[in-house]
Parts: structure tokens; C-alpha cells; sequence
């Protein structure tokens, strides 16, 4: 990921949304959620980073926040504790295929299927009868290999946009106060607002004191996110202002036509900064005109930018949204809506832009012991919640092999 920020060099099997600890690595892990928890699992989350050496405060604080440089040593110790318990890790392994086999077992006449996983195009291949698939928001290779296998999934609504910085300071005085005697930290906030043609605009992974960083992950094609330190000092703030999209907007059928809608905006996001990340002022970009120089804020990205017009990007339709919604965040927070604040582009990978379907037992519709899970499979929307649905797809493997062991105890019996 460095090579790529400092020389512009991509890896597309190991960059930003591909890597240990996945795509929630460089969003500075964010672990607030908004999803029901009647079981109390969030806690057990957020104990469990504890335990892997968290901060403590993320038991009690509103909003949850590690940081990127702790995060990679608490996705590592991780790591450690399940190799200890007896896991393997196959760094370097990228699933390129599955295929399957059904057998059936005497004497209860009882049918499973029989999975086998092909790695790096056969230089490796594994049996198994439950395959949980966890595979991020960005597997697009992967959803196209098993749209092909015939797993059911369809397109999903979700979002787009572009990321904006202001001074970190001017945030803090809108939230705090000017005069506030207190050391509470780079501010965050959270914005929405509804357009007159009813989409909705908000903010999005908001990163206090944070980074722009170029988070691409094919070659030819750009798109961004956000990412704090710990510390939360970079001097300026950056969210993600997001326009709502649906299937209507992907101008194709099928469920994998989001992605293609994610990838002709990227490919826009590419020419528009010549490969880096294209940045101008919201002044500029009101005006469809290129930007040529800084104002009062400078960008404080990870990877190379270049001064650009952002408006080839997006149709025109959401840069309308987008300009709406923004005038509307500075009648809220003062000077959100300054000429002299930056934009980038593109903010594509919000959430997965398909849902591979499953049954109340977490396994796909056509192929029981195939497991679709976490953000990739649009079950979640960030690193609680997905670690949440990954809790919920283990106790049903779990039920699953209790059910197959009391199987075959009864089968032993009969025999």
C-alpha cells in the first residue's frame, strides 16, 4: 500500500481493499454501528479488540475509534490468537474457482454437498462442506466467478460521491464551541439532507484529523476513502458526501450491473487526475471549471493528486445533489460550504453494490454449506457490523455440524 501511495505503482491482489483486515484497515476502523443487538454482541466485539490491544475507551465511547496504526497491530494479534487455536492463514491465495459434488450417506439416505475450492487458478485446491464467504465489498472477481457458479444475488442500492476537506479547527469551533476551555479531541459530525428530487445526501465515514487516501484497486480506475491515525492530527477533516443510487441509476440489468456502474465512474475518476487523486474546490466545481490553485485549505492526502474538475465524474443529476446538499450542511455547521474547500474523487465503495442471497440458516439459497457473509455479501455496513454477521454465520456452521455429528451418531447406532 505504500509503494502504491508514494509511486503510484498498483498491486491489484494487495492494496487498500485487499489485505489483512480488509478494506476497514485504512477507513481508520470506525466501529460505531447503528444495527440491532438484542444479543448483546456488539460488547463481545468490542471486548475482543480490547483484548488484542484496543484502546479501552472504545467500551465506553459514543463513537468507537482505533486508528489505523493500532488497528494493523490488533488485526495482527488476531491473527496470532487463531493460528494458536489451530487455524491456518493462506496469505497470497486468491479463490478462483469452486465446484461441487453431492454424496449421498448411507443408511439415513441423507445428501451434503462437497465443495472444492480452486486457489491462484489450481496451484492449490481444498475440500469442505461449509464455505463461509467473507469477501469484501471490492471482490469483484469474485462475485463475477460466483454469479457464473450460479449462486442467487441481485443488485443493491447504495451510494456515491465525493470526499470533501475543511480545517479540522473550523469543524472543532462549530462543534465545540470557539471558546471551549476544553481538550475534547478532533471533532467529528454527521450531515444529511434530502433533495428536492427525494435522494438522500449525507456524510459518510468521517475522519477527524484524517487523510484522503487513494484506495484503488484495479488498474485504470480511482476511487477514494478516508482515514485517521489515532491521534486524529492531520490538521484537517475529511468525510465522504454521498448521493443514494438504485438499479435505475445503473443504466444495465443483472445483479453485477452496480459494479459496472462503480467501475465507469472510476475510470472517469482516473482520466479526470491522470491516474492520482483529482482534487478541486467547491467554489471551482460549482462553477464547472478547473481548479488551478489552492485557497485557504490544502489537502492532506496518501497518494499523489492533481488539481482537476471533478464535475466529468458523476452524472450531472447527483453533482446537483451534491451541491445541494453541501449548501444545505453550511446553514448547520458555518463555512462547510466555503469556495476554498476541497473535493476529491471518486467515493465509490460505500457498501457492496450486490447481495448474494441466503436463507434464515445463513447459507445460500441454491447451495447449502455456502455461507455469504459480512459486507461483501450486503449483509453489513462497516467492521462492527460485519464482525457481528460473522458471529451469526459461525453459530449456524456451528449448528450445522452438530446437526451432521448427531447424524452420525444415529447412523452409527443403526448400524
Amino acid at each position: 500500500v505504500n509503494r502504491f501511495w508514494e509511486s503510484g505503482q498498483l498491486n491489484p491482489q494487495s492494496n487498500v481493499q485487499f489485505g489483512e483486515g480488509g478494506a476497514g484497515t485504512f477507513s481508520d476502523g470506525k466501529l460505531n454501528t447503528l444495527i440491532k443487538d438484542p444479543d448483546g454482541k456488539i460488547r463481545y466485539v468490542l471486548k475482543e479488540f480490547v483484548r488484542a490491544g484496543a484502546p479501552e475507551e472504545i467500551l465506553y465511547h459514543h463513537k468507537p475509534h482505533i486508528g489505523t496504526d493500532i488497528l494493523v497491530e490488533v488485526v495482527r494479534s488476531i491473527r496470532e490468537e487463531i493460528r494458536a487455536l489451530g487455524g491456518e492463514f493462506q496469505f497470497d491465495s486468491c479463490l478462483t474457482g469452486i465446484s461441487f459434488a453431492t454424496s449421498t450417506l448411507p443408511p439415513l439416505k441423507k445428501t451434503q454437498q462437497i465443495y472444492t475450492i480452486t486457489i491462484n487458478d489450481g496451484a492449490r485446491t481444498l475440500q469442505t462442506q461449509h464455505l463461509i464467504l467473507a469477501i469484501g465489498h471490492s471482490a469483484r472477481d469474485t462475485f463475477s466467478m460466483l454469479y457464473d457458479l450460479g449462486l442467487p444475488m441481485q443488485a443493491k442500492a447504495f451510494a456515491v460521491g465525493l470526499r470533501m476537506e475543511h480545517a479540522q479547527k473550523m469543524i472543532n469551533d462549530a462543534m465545540y464551541g470557539a471558546d471551549c476551555p476544553y481538550e475534547l479531541g478532533a471533532a467529528p459530525y454527521k450531515l444529511t439532507h434530502r433533495c428536492a428530487d427525494g435522494r438522500g445526501v449525507y456524510s459518510f465515514c468521517m475522519c477527524p484529523g484524517g487523510y484522503v487516501v487513494n484506495a484503488s484497486s484495479e488498474p485504470g480506475r480511482t476511487a477514494v476513502n478516508g482515514m485517521s491515525y489515532s491521534g486524529r492530527d492531520s490538521g484537517n477533516a475529511n468525510s465522504a458526501i454521498v448521493v443514494t443510487v438504485s438499479s435505475e441509476d445503473y443504466q444495465g440489468d443483472g445483479p453485477l450491473a452496480g459494479i459496472a456502474f462503480q467501475r465507469r465512474l472510476e475510470e472517469a475518476a482516473y482520466a479526470c487526475g491522470g491516474g492520482k487523486i483529482p482534487v478541486q474546490r467547491f467554489g471551482d466545481f460549482c462553477e464547472n471549471i478547473p481548479t488551478t490553485e489552492f485557497g485557504a485549505i490544502h489537502p492532506q492526502c496518501k497518494g499523489e493528486y492533481a488539481l482537476s474538475n471533478l464535475r466529468a465524474i458523476l452524472p450531472d443529476t447527483l453533482n446537483n445533489c451534491i451541491i445541494e446538499g453541501i449548501r444545505s450542511f453550511g446553514r448547520i455547521i458555518p463555512d462547510f460550504d466555503s469556495p476554498d474547500a476541497l473535493l476529491s474523487g471518486v467515493e465509490s465503495r460505500t457498501s457492496s453494490p450486490v447481495r448474494i442471497l441466503r436463507d434464515e440458516r445463513c447459507q445460500s439459497l441454491r447451495f447449502p454449506g455456502i455461507y455469504p457473509c459480512g459486507e461483501g455479501a450486503g449483509y453489513a455496513g462497516g467492521i462492527t457490523s460485519a464482525a457481528v454477521d460473522g458471529i451469526r454465520v459461525a453459530e449456524q456452521v456451528c449448528k450445522a455440524v452438530q446437526n451432521s455429528m448427531q447424524r452420525n451418531f444415529t447412523k452409527n447406532l443403526c448400524l
